[in-house]
């Protein structure tokens, strides 16, 4: 991956507003690298570069030995959103790297790298969180601890932004019961999952079977008896047929023999749109994925681990255009001054403003 950065002077947009800001889109993931180019797209008169997630510090010397590949930090991910963003022809800054950023989005906060920080920051939430187990309490009773340590559960937890867009009002409280800053949080939907709908429209063959979609709890080190959750798949499908769709960062080779021998007869599928097998379905069954609030959205009976309820209480905002939502915060924060903006870091304070983007 060769990468080449343009300098630009230092502290630029110290001398006044930019009629043409330079942003800087901090990928991850293809559904968070995705999310990216949407806000991107919504926003033309911004001079956009993108790149993948990134960290610094001893986070980027255990990288670099390849301790973090089952992340989104490791060469497979990276590599992965960088293809998509080559293929959609923009403009790439390795790490962000020029510097001189108007305003950085990103679609995370576990790791808000230092040539960054003195930067307007704008965080997008990427979908679930991870529920909250050791590491998020850890980092609770030890503040000092990274946010890193909590997962995707600690979202929004670092304070490290000026602005967080969340896909629901049930999310916003989440995140404020969690520690995030509530004068920063904009309820404006998310990419992806802002209209369901659309994945209706598509090509996948099958219909009415019962969808299972896994996920890669064993990959992160969490607990996932896999014998039994796909024994509990059988009985809920009744004979009805079983499709399986792997998640992206699953050991394939053994998810594909367990599934073999525990639910023979099932169909497996590795690639494709996850979101257009959920609308053809007739039963989703979820460990811990997003992709529950898709088959919620489209009325589907859904199983998960946890509470279903309470899924439905977060569900993401339907039929509104996220990306326009949060570019419309974006430029609302590229009004307000560098300084004044840093200062309301600092203090855990910010202007007033609507808490809730109408569509």
């Amino acid at each position: 991956m060769s990468i080449k950065s343009t300098t630009f002077a230092p502290n630029a947009h110290a001398k006044g507003k930019r009629a043409t800001p330079r942003v800087l889109f901090i990928g991850g993931s293809v559904n968070q690298t995705k999310q990216m180019l949407a806000v991107a797209s919504a926003m033309p008169e911004a001079d956009a570069y993108f790149t993948p997630y990134y960290c610094d510090g001893f986070i980027d010397f255990g990288r670099r030995l390849r301790l973090l590949e089952n992340t989104v930090l490791g060469y497979a991910w990276r590599q992965a959103g960088v293809e998509l963003l080559e293929s959609r022809g923009v403009k790439m800054d390795w790490e962000g790297r020029s510097g001189d950023w108007d305003l950085v989005v990103t679609a995370s906060d576990l790791i808000v790298p230092k040539n960054i920080r003195a930067c307007r920051i704008l965080l997008v939430q990427e979908g679930m969180t991870d529920p909250e187990g050791l590491g998020f309490r850890l980092r609770k009773w030890f503040p000092f601890l990274p946010v890193a340590l909590a997962g995707t559960s600690g979202t929004g937890t670092s304070r490290l932004y000026d602005r967080f867009c969340v896909a629901s009002e049930g999310y916003r409280g989440l995140f404020i019961r969690k520690g995030a800053a509530a004068e920063r949080i904009r309820v404006t939907g998310i990419p992806n999952f802002d209209d369901c709908e659309r994945y209706r429209q598509n090509d996948f063959p099958h219909r009415d079977y019962v969808l299972v979609c896994t996920s890669d709890t064993r990959e992160t080190y969490k607990w996932d008896n896999r014998k039994e959750f796909i024994l509990d798949c059988m009985k809920i499908a009744a004979g009805r047929q079983l499709i399986f769709k792997l998640h992206p960062n699953e050991n394939h080779a053994r998810s594909r023999l367990e599934i073999e021998r525990y639910a023979p007869g099932a169909l497996l599928f590795t690639k494709g749109s996850a979101e257009e097998m959920v609308a053809n379905c007739r039963v989703l069954i979820v460990q811990l994925s997003t992709l529950a609030f898709v088959g919620l959205a489209l009325g589907k009976e859904v199983h998960a681990r946890g509470d279903v309820s309470e899924l439905r209480r977060l569900l993401p905002l339907q039929g509104v255009d996220a990306a326009r939502n949060i570019a419309d915060v974006c430029r609302d924060l590229l009004d307000a001054p560098l300084a004044k903006v840093l200062a309301q870091r600092d203090r855990g304070g910010v202007t007033h403003a609507p808490e809730t983007v109408s569509a």
